[in-house]
């Protein structure tokens, strides 16, 4: 048995403060809610504000830099620089939108907020990484997890937006370039990169579980105050209130770790023998037994759960020295499911498969996103709160769901994750009818059945591209995998939604939105070509998953087949 010392730093402390850093990283969600003051106070036309929509995209998701650095750098200086980012995008913002700074260029502003937002990849690349490998045997709960909070945050932004800084554009902005910083300076030290041990811990389910429930919670308390604070508008002690319970519950992973340090945690390890561990911080240290392996074993990316940490050059000199002596033949490519470089998934169908699935399903999604608060006003809605916390409670069911059904399924019959990202792909088929139809009474359902969709290909195309390519380079796999988002952004938000609803809007007041660019558009024609071409483009993207689901089969039964998850013990990459 292997014995957590009490009182040290587990990888559940670095899992408690992820989740304070992941709903940071969902500041781009924001864009909603100073969209309104970026076209109104600045005298932007919609297709404007669309290209500004993918900058936000942009910024949040070109993140194969901070993929690249988390292998070199500790996961503190990753969201250190994250936190600089937010301070001067958001900076800028602010001072363009309180009119500090009259006459800001537009080039200036999208490249601020292209800064802004990619503080979310820094931020979100640091914890997710560090976290899967710390929980590389559940890496579908964590992701689901990670990414539900992520999902989630758009609704606590909402509720601090609208109970702390009273809708004010100007004081969130400044909220985001102050208060996020802040609380990554305050977080960073327990970010950390743990060795997990390689047996089963009997209370991992329990604890997961608890962290999944207190999720929920949050998410349903979340939406349930911003709804009932639109009804009866409470007064500000009221609203005070609800806002300390909610900081309160975002706390709740943190009792983990607190129960750990009074109740001794034991991890069950094959061929040990009640062998304690000393440990002084969150490494857990292996059995010496490990170090006694061959050179070309302990070499091997894939075959011990803490490879990954494993010094790239001094390994391939080691493969280089045993290949001379004749002890090995040339290194063969990786298959599905070992370690892979970069350049080597690169020529890999399972590839750009998932990546192009991926960037139908988010890339259509998004463009929702962006254009909400005059998707909503063209239906007659004009207060978008409820709307964005409708779409940001669905999203972190989609993404905690995901997760969850996910890796059941994968464990109990070995079924690809992909299936999911398959099924909600469909629906979103049917809800961009739905939003097409601009039947009254279903824009509020069609929102909410997007948010679930949106958020089921977050927490599946984390864990699955992990499984099929290692964790070796994960954060640079994960990173370009999320450019799928500001590409999706770009072509179907910024060049044909806003295009549409600029040319709709002219048709309506029949005059020149060059010179007279505040004017909106209303009826469902605004939006409706750009909704029927989503879902044909999600039509070919459930095809296309069904293709990438049939191919990786073999890979999850290969995986899986025991019911849990094990590395591939043969590979000599």
């Amino acid at each position: 048995m292997v014995n957590l010392k009490a009182g040290t730093r587990p990888p559940w402390v670095g899992l408690g403060a992820a989740v304070w850093v992941q709903i940071a990283s969902g500041n781009s969600y924001n864009f909603p809610l100073y969209s309104h003051s970026l076209k109104s106070v600045l005298g932007f036309n919609q297709h404007q504000l669309t290209m500004l929509g993918v900058a936000n995209d942009v910024g949040e998701n070109v993140g194969l830099i901070p993929g690249i650095a988390c292998n070199k750098f500790p996961p503190w200086i990753i969201l250190l620089i994250g936190a600089f980012a937010c301070f001067f995008g958001y900076g800028v913002l602010w001072l363009a939108v309180s009119s500090k700074i009259q006459s800001m260029p537009y080039w200036l502003l999208w490249l601020a907020l292209c800064v802004a937002t990619n503080s979310s990849a820094w931020l979100s690349t640091a914890v997710l990484v560090t976290n899967m490998r710390n929980f590389p045997l559940s890496r579908g709960t964590v992701a689901g997890i990670l990414k539900g909070y992520g999902g989630i945050s758009a609704a606590v932004f909402t509720e601090i937006y609208s109970t702390l800084l009273r809708k004010s554009s100007s004081e969130l902005l400044m909220f985001l370039a102050l208060g996020i910083p802040v609380l990554c300076f305050i977080v960073m030290y327990f970010v950390r990169a743990c060795t997990p041990a390689s047996g089963e811990d009997s209370s991992e389910p329990a604890h997961f579980l608890f962290t999944q429930g207190a999720l929920i919670v949050l998410g349903l308390y979340v939406l349930t105050t911003t709804m009932l604070d639109h009804i009866f508008h409470f007064s500000a002690p009221i609203s005070n209130t609800f806002l300390v319970i909610m900081v309160v519950l975002l706390m709740a992973p943190f009792a983990i770790p607190i129960k750990m340090t009074f109740h001794r945690m034991r991890v069950s390890k094959p061929g040990m023998h009640h062998q304690p561990v000393e440990s002084s911080d969150c490494v857990i240290q292996e059995d010496d037994a490990d170090k006694t392996e061959p050179l070309l074993k302990s070499s091997s990316s894939t075959t011990a759960l803490g490879s990954f940490k494993e010094n790239d050059e001094a390994s391939e000199v080691a493969m280089l020295l045993a290949e001379g002596e004749g002890a090995v033949k040339k290194k063969r490519r990786p298959k599905r499911g070992e370690d892979f470089r970069f350049t080597e998934a690169l020529i890999k169908a399972d590839f750009w498969l998932l990546f192009f699935v991926y960037f139908v399903g988010v890339g259509s999604g998004v463009t929702v996103l962006n254009n909400l608060a005059q998707i909503g006003i063209a239906q007659g809605v004009h207060d978008t709160t409820i709307l964005l916390s409708l779409f940001s409670f669905c999203n972190f069911v989609g993404r905690l769901g995901g997760g969850t059904v996910s890796e059941h399924f994968v464990r109990s019959k070995a079924i690809p994750r992909t299936i999911w990202m398959t099924c909600t792909q469909v629906m979103m088929i049917i809800t961009y009818l739905l939003f097409a139809s601009a039947i009254d009474g279903t824009l509020y359902a069609a929102t909410a059945l997007l948010g679930i969709c949106y958020g089921v290909q977050f927490s599946i195309m984390i864990p699955t591209v992990s499984e099929l390519f290692g964790l070796k380079h994960f954060g640079l796999f994960y990173n370009f995998m999320s450019l799928g988002n500001p590409l999706g952004a770009f072509l179907f938000s910024g060049l044909l939604a806003g295009y549409v609803y600029d040319t709709e809007a002219a048709k309506q007041h029949g005059s020149n939105l060059l010179s007279n660019s505040s004017i909106s558009c209303l009826g469902p024609n605004c939006f409706r070509l750009t909704f029927l071409v989503l879902a044909g483009v999600c039509g070919l993207g459930s095809l296309l998953s069904i293709i990438l689901t049939m191919r990786i089969r073999p890979v999850y039964e290969m995986l899986y087949a025991g019911g849990s998850f094990r590395l591939p013990q043969t590979s000599n990459h």
